[in-house]
């Protein structure tokens, strides 16, 4: 089964959500090589790509190993918005993502990411704006709303497809909630019943029983992991064989693991130069020796990695942890 989104037909497994200083470029091919339909970039500031900021470009870039995807913009501004999506299509990204769901305050402060949900209108303005001015498929990820006596998920996806958005991602939490539990399945099966456009559901995906819910219980058309596909991206590959062959994949043994790890960190050294990557690469690499032997102390040591090589003894090490 496929999911039209514009021209793109996606298959109905599992998209990787956009996330700041996770979901870089490799991280994304990594994901992409594993499965995932469609990756979502990092979002950029409008803000930023209309004051020239070189930095905020790069988070445009998709190579050709991440496709079909789509790049992220976000922004309180319309005639902003509009110039940030034109310039975004210059990048060929198959579509352009309108954030009306980040809850971090560097962001929600200045009115965009789920701060917009408090300005509907506005977030029409802008949805419109990107639409009329980028040429591609627009898609918007919202919240449940911006706290639970405002959760209006509903009226925004309802005002997104009415100026233009090819599909709405709905996360099933408010901002209020940040990533807390629960996540409302109900308010993404009550969006999908309101509006025409595709509806991907968002939220606590972290294998397949928990895909398989979000499916049946919202109705959605496809599925969408961010959190849960760290430090295991191999999730994507998971779902796909179960969502087309019907197959149950195991858990990969932790060599291909830490096999995995290390091709994702050493592409990250490639595109970003070893210091900032290995910087990044702790995080990254103490989500993937979660659950592993000894995973607590190379956890710890994980903390002040500066070089691949040091990644590379703590991979030998992993492997060589006695039995717990």
């Amino acid at each position: 089964m496929k999911l039209q989104l514009g021209e793109i037909k996606l298959e109905k497994t599992a998209a990787l959500a956009p996330m700041a200083g996770a979901a870089d470029r490799a991280f994304r091919e990594i994901c992409a090589e594993l499965g995932a339909c469609w990756v979502v970039g990092e979002m950029a500031s409008a803000k930023g790509l209309s004051l020239g900021s070189q930095k905020t470009a790069e988070l445009l870039l998709l190579s050709g190993k991440e496709r079909p995807g789509a790049v992220q913009l976000f922004g309180d501004e319309p005639d902003t918005m509009a110039f940030a999506a034109e310039t975004a299509a210059e990048f060929n990204p198959d579509a352009i993502d309108v954030n009306m769901g980040c809850p971090a305050p560097k962001v929600t402060a200045g009115g965009g990411g789920c701060a917009l949900m408090k300005n509907l209108p506005l977030a029409g303005e802008i949805v419109r704006a990107a639409v009329n001015a980028s040429g591609i498929p627009v898609t918007v990820k919202i919240r449940k709303g911006w706290d639970d006596d405002s959760a209006n998920a509903v009226e925004a996806a309802v005002i997104a497809e009415e100026n233009g958005a090819a599909a709405v991602t709905v996360h099933g939490r408010t901002r209020q909630q940040m990533y807390a539990p629960p996540v409302d399945l109900g308010i993404i099966a009550a969006v999908k019943k309101a509006v025409s456009i595709p509806v991907i559901g968002n939220g606590d995906i972290t294998d397949i029983k928990s895909a398989v819910t979000m499916y049946e219980k919202t109705g959605c058309d496809l599925v969408m992991i961010g959190r849960g596909a760290l430090g295991s991206p191999w999730i994507f590959r998971q779902l796909k064989a179960y969502f087309t062959r019907g197959v149950v994949l195991p858990e990969p043994e932790p060599d291909e693991k830490i096999r995995i790890m290390l091709k994702h960190v050493r592409l990250a050294c490639i595109y970003k130069g070893e210091r900032a990557a290995m910087r990044e690469a702790r995080k990254h690499a103490a989500w993937y020796f979660k659950g592993l032997r000894g995973a607590a102390a190379l956890r710890r040591r994980a903390g002040s990695l500066e070089y691949f090589e040091q990644l590379e003894d703590l991979a030998k090490l992993s492997l060589k942890a006695p039995n717990p």
